[in-house]
């Protein structure tokens, strides 16, 4: 079916599922496969649920009636989310980075808020097929919308934005992350400037850390910069801790205005620098601005912290890579908290530089003195630290219930895959 034919379809049942337990009735269910599934065997279940029409990749699953075929269905979705952003003549900020791209993402969107109807992507659905259904998700009373970029490999930034067509663009910053799929540092920066790229060649506008140097370079030919910084910028700010939280002064007409945060780290500065600086290039007024970030609480193991019985814990265990958790223990040692523990679990995707990175890690840890430290996963397996070991979130919660600390301070901080909140749980 062409996708103009698929767009009336759309237009007429607007909300498209991909997983049948999350399907309601009304929906359109699309039949996407991986490489342990396929979707198009659920088109049974879809229609039990409720679903109006189901877009199907394999006639041997078309029971007539309500079944569309498609050639690829994934194919099928990205181009009619195309079509569907095409008929949106409203500003499209995309964000991307090695860190923060999230945090960044939600702060930009409650500052916005405040004076647009304003759609961004929810939770992590920043990847191929995410991408398409936050666009579809975007209903036609939107005023502005925030599309979060993820990527493990070059030319994956380049084809999403085809698909969102951004005006505008952030890159928070290039670091050591994703590593086995990037090659190093370098392929990392020619993946997320991919972004820059786009915005380059349609004449766009960027936000810009002036902070990193590096950026500047990758920026070069984009005639449209607003930039942000401590000490250079179009928009200035300083980052000062309350021993864990960080507060963030802004500069405005020789005037400083204090936001202060829910966000544990100095190192989320250059987030509400850019959610500043984003919302005052929209027009949003400064009072405005502070209010929402200070309404802002992190959620989903991203720089939460947590009070649990005696013992205070910040869990930063959704994503990690060598650049995050070096500023997470860096922040942690700096707190003037008691009884300091590290709970770190394994970084994922490093390729050839995992060992590298990890002993790095070690290194790191033992320039200063911890209440104790326990690591997990198999990345560290090798390490010739005399640090507790454990091969897995699960017997680290083992060992931690049956030695309970009292009145600690906590970091918990690992890639996703280490599943560190398990450790979190049993306190």
């Amino acid at each position: 079916m062409e996708t103009s034919k698929l767009y009336q379809l759309y237009l007429q049942h607007p909300s498209v599922q991909t997983d049948t337990r999350k399907l309601k009735p009304g929906d359109i269910y699309w039949a996407l496969s991986g490489p342990n599934f396929d979707g198009n065997s659920f088109v049974g279940e879809a229609f039990k649920k409720g679903a109006v029409y189901a877009v199907i990749d394999n006639p041997a699953y078309n029971t007539g009636g309500n079944c569309v075929v498609v050639t690829d269905a994934l194919s099928a979705l990205q181009q009619l989310a195309l079509y569907h952003r095409r008929q949106l003549n409203i500003p499209f900020i995309a964000i991307t980075g090695s860190n923060g791209k999230t945090t960044t993402k939600e702060l930009t969107a409650a500052v916005l808020s405040k004076k647009y109807i304003t759609y961004a992507t929810e939770g992590n659905l920043n990847n191929h097929i995410g991408i398409p259904l936050t666009i579809l998700k975007i209903k036609t009373n939107a005023e502005i919308a925030i599309i979060e970029m993820g990527a493990n490999h070059v030319g994956e930034i380049a084809s999403y934005c085809t698909i969102a067509l951004p005006g505008y663009g952030v890159i928070t910053n290039c670091g050591k992350a994703h590593i086995e799929g990037f090659g190093g540092v370098e392929g990392v920066r020619k993946g997320k400037g991919e972004l820059y790229d786009f915005i380059r060649a349609n004449n766009g506008t960027i936000f810009r850390y002036t902070a990193l140097s590096y950026l500047e370079g990758m920026a070069h030919g984009i005639r449209q910069q607003v930039t942000y910084g401590t000490e250079q910028g179009s928009y200035t700010g300083k980052p000062f801790m309350d021993n864990v939280f960080l507060n963030v002064g802004v500069n405005t007409n020789d005037n400083e205005t204090i936001i202060s945060t829910h966000l544990a780290g100095d190192y989320n500065f250059a987030n509400v620098m850019a959610a500043v600086a984003i919302g005052l290039h929209f027009g949003v007024q400064l009072h405005l601005i502070k209010e929402a970030i200070e309404q802002y609480y992190p959620d989903n193991s991203r720089s939460q912290w947590i009070q649990k019985d005696t013992n205070r814990i910040i869990l930063d265990a959704y994503n990690a890579n060598p650049s995050s958790m070096q500023a997470a223990i860096l922040n942690f040692a700096a707190a003037n908290l008691p009884h300091k523990m590290l709970w770190i679990g394994g970084m994922k995707e490093m390729g050839t530089a995992e060992a590298e990175e990890h002993d790095a890690i070690i290194e790191l840890i033992g320039r200063y003195e911890w209440e104790s430290v326990i690591l997990v996963g198999k990345e560290f397996i090798n390490n010739k630290s005399n640090y507790k070991w454990f091969e897995n979130s699960a017997n680290a919660a083992t060992f931690i219930k049956e030695n309970m600390p009292r009145h600690s301070s906590i970091l918990i901080k690992g890639s996703r895959g280490s599943k560190m909140e398990i450790m979190a749980d049993v306190l």
